[in-house]
């Protein structure tokens, strides 16, 4: 993944991220040394995000298969709720 430091990116702008996106689909940005942000192509971006709404439906999936689930009224709910606040 290639890297980008926080000045860099002050004095280049936005010229400075395209050019690390060319090789890479993901730039890491860093702050005095130590890596703090991810910038990505919005294709990446809206890929990781469909992966984890799969993952999400694969969860209830088999929280409802193993009937780790309860019904119950709106009232029922916001007093459980509230009990484990």
């Amino acid at each position: 993944m290639n890297a980008l430091t926080a000045n860099d990116l002050k004095t280049r702008g936005v010229s400075a991220v395209e050019e690390g996106l060319q090789h890479s689909d993901e730039l890491l940005i860093s702050v005095r040394g130590q890596e703090r942000y991810v910038v990505m192509k919005v294709e990446t971006y809206n890929r990781l995000r469909e992966l984890e709404l799969a993952a999400a439906v694969a969860e209830a999936k088999a929280d409802y298969a193993a009937g780790r689930f309860t019904t119950e009224s709106v009232e029922q709910h916001m007093k459980r709720i509230a009990d484990e606040l």
